[in-house]
């Protein structure tokens, strides 16, 4: 059997293990013979040198690792060692069985020198729709759409805090497998510096992993190396003390985190054919038109956009007229026919309020009528936002003008809403409308197998990376089954 990498073509001396030893029907065997990977190396050629210094490692190869990484949710230390003994990893990597495999810290480098292109959510998606789409597994002609929510990895705590916490958990993990081990560990700091939180974890790693017994157990080997991945991956970011691209979001009224969102386009398939990565405050309503357009690009039919109450502004009605047809519920509070300052305030479904550019969520409304009906004048919903968190708020200048009161109101009618109001009486929107779950499946689908729920590493372009390859994979993974049926 012949194995290339980089150009080199040798012979392994074990050519039928993997014909023994990784079934015919593994999704790693599926996947590696349903995709060209060959598009890798064409996306990156950009980003190596052909004529200077030594042979890169295959980055098709390294490509591979962080899609493994999406789809196991364990750090590149446990990836690699994985891909070690793992003939099914082995397989899909174009290992020969025998070989060697890569140092983990080369995940790292790929991952912040090579994968630098905001372009590469874009093209992953675009590619494993194309692969859907010849496979005539895309049949339905529209888009569901909705966001995932991504907590930051330092949750809006500082980057000490962090280190603390993973610390405490390899404490914990080592404690349940051997005992006697907290007189030879490092005496835990109290300092809030980051160096000394640093200092500490590297010396606990230190005393961990020498010890075979401790490593050999899973629980703590990967408790360690998701420390050591931390302080190792993430150590420009801790020293800057936060992840600066990260911004509250607001789930409920009550309820919110501190991340990112992803918009995503799902067919009733479950394939995701578009996605927009953005900090967690970022309304929902406002991606209909790129979601659209990526997934058109993508070689996607949209004859409609099904979504909830978000999507109903005025401004997407307007844009899906003569361009596809949009199946949203009108909120009455979405409308906005008269709204004014409309970009900087935008409307949360969930909560059912308006929150300010500043991210302050509006604490209580009120419907006002019209006292003069001679006027014709539509209602209003007045929104009240802290008044107290105004007076200290940074971008108060223009917003708030000193007075007992920070108010914000809406209109609830206009032409464009009421066609649309038409629009739901009809059978084909309540059709289409009931199809909906399926991007919050999807959405969870990301979260609960492709590790959606907390950010790898801090900054938007991290994220777009992690969303590309969970996205990807999920979308061959889907594929695969549906082939299946």
């Amino acid at each position: 059997m012949l194995y290339t990498e980089n150009g080199q073509t040798r012979m392994t001396e074990y050519p039928k293990l993997y014909d023994k030893l990784v079934p015919k029907d593994h999704v790693l065997r599926k996947m590696n013979d349903l995709v060209d990977y060959s598009f890798v190396v064409d996306e990156l050629r950009d980003k190596y040198c052909p004529n200077n210094g030594r042979n890169s490692k295959d980055p098709v190869r390294l490509f591979k690792y962080t899609q493994l990484k999406a789809m196991y949710t364990v750090s590149d230390v446990d990836i690699v060692e994985r891909s070690r003994y793992d003939l099914s990893f082995k397989y899909f990597l174009g290992y020969a069985p025998e070989d060697e495999v890569i140092h983990p810290s080369l995940l790292t480098k790929f991952r912040k020198l090579r994968l630098t292109d905001e372009g590469i959510l874009d093209m992953l998606i675009e590619k494993s729709v194309q692969i859907a789409i010849e496979h005539g597994i895309i049949k339905s002609d529209g888009i569901i759409v909705d966001s995932v929510h991504t907590a930051s990895r330092y949750h809006n705590r500082r980057p000490e805090e962090v280190l603390r916490d993973q610390a405490k958990a390899v404490r914990k993990a080592v404690y349940g497998v051997k005992e006697g081990m907290k007189e030879k560990f490092p005496k835990k700091v109290e300092s809030d510096k980051i160096e000394d939180n640093l200092e500490y974890c590297k010396e606990l790693i230190a005393v961990v992993a020498v010890d075979p017994k401790l490593m050999i157990n899973q629980a703590v080997s990967q408790s360690v190396n998701l420390l050591q991945e931390i302080v190792d991956d993430d150590l420009e970011n801790l020293k800057t003390s936060e992840d600066e691209d990260a911004k509250v979001g607001h789930k409920t009224a009550d309820t919110s985190f501190f991340g990112y969102k992803t918009h995503t386009a799902v067919t009733q398939e479950g394939i995701i054919t578009a996605a927009v990565v953005t900090s967690g405050e970022k309304h929902d309503g406002k991606q209909v038109r790129p979601l659209v357009e990526k997934s058109r690009k993508a070689g996607m039919k949209v004859n409609y956009v099904n979504g909830d109450g978000a999507f109903s502004e005025k401004d997407n009605i307007e844009y899906a007229k003569d361009n596809f047809k949009l199946v949203s519920k009108l909120s009455s509070a979405v409308v906005n026919g008269l709204r004014s300052k409309e970009d900087e305030f935008e409307f949360n479904k969930d909560a059912d309020m308006f929150v300010c550019k500043a991210g302050h969520m509006a604490i209580s409304k009120s419907r006002h009528h019209n006292k003069q009906p001679e006027r014709k004048e539509n209602p209003r919903i007045v929104y009240y936002f802290d008044v107290e968190k105004c007076k200290r708020c940074p971008m108060r200048e223009g917003c708030y003008k000193g007075t007992k009161t920070k108010s914000y109101s809406v209109s609830l009618t206009s032409d464009v809403q009421l066609e649309h109001k038409a629009l739901q009486e009809t059978e084909e929107y309540k059709e289409i409308a009931k199809t909906r779950y399926k991007v919050e499946q999807k959405n969870a689908d990301l979260k609960n197998n492709y590790g959606y729920r907390e950010a790898e590493s801090s900054g938007i372009q991290a994220m777009r990376i992690q969303g590309a390859t969970a996205i990807f994979s999920a979308n061959m993974a889907r594929i695969i089954r549906l082939l299946d049926e």
